[in-house]
């Protein structure tokens, strides 16, 4: 169930997702070229899972393989285990979002570029008026990934009290 994660102190009601891209990076900084495609393609099967059980097994597994020749990549990913499980409460669509960071990271990057201008807002209103504008901007602009609306009516039926207005 989503929640399992460990919570950040700033947003309780939050869970910790660790963006499954930037740890297969990582683990790909210590493996050779010639198995890097290889390997990548093992630890597919870990993120890939149909739930955290199959994931540990296909952690497991991947460690099995490749562990002799590669020592460190199972570790890391045991080590941010508490942030890749939650991942597994989330269905395909939901996950195609949330497996990497870079859409949120990009969508963050123009909501500070349009604030960054800003000196001050003549009210309180002004700028959730312009972040949303922001938003709405991002998402015309094809940038939004196109599982969002997926994603957003998951998120509806999981988190309703965030959904309310």
């Amino acid at each position: 169930m989503p929640g399992n994660g460990r919570h950040h102190a700033a947003f309780p009601d939050t869970t910790v997702q660790t963006c499954i891209v930037h740890l297969v990076r990582h683990s790909l900084n210590f493996c050779g070229w010639k198995d890097r495609k290889n390997v990548a393609k093992d630890l597919k099967r870990v993120y890939r899972a149909v739930d955290d059980g199959n994931a540990a097994k296909a952690l497991d597994d991947f460690e099995a393989e490749w562990g002799q020749k590669y020592p460190s990549i199972a570790p890391s990913w045991r080590r941010a285990w508490q942030e890749v499980i939650p991942f597994f409460a989330f269905p395909p669509a939901v996950r195609k979002i949330i497996y990497t960071t870079n859409a949120i990271e990009s969508l963050n990057r123009v909501i500070r570029k349009t604030t960054k201008t800003r000196g001050s807002f003549p009210t309180d209103d002004a700028a959730p008026k312009l972040i949303y504008l922001a938003i709405r901007s991002f998402e015309k602009a094809g940038r939004c990934v196109r599982q969002l609306v997926d994603a957003r009516n998951r998120f509806a039926i999981l988190y309703p009290e965030r959904f309310s207005k």
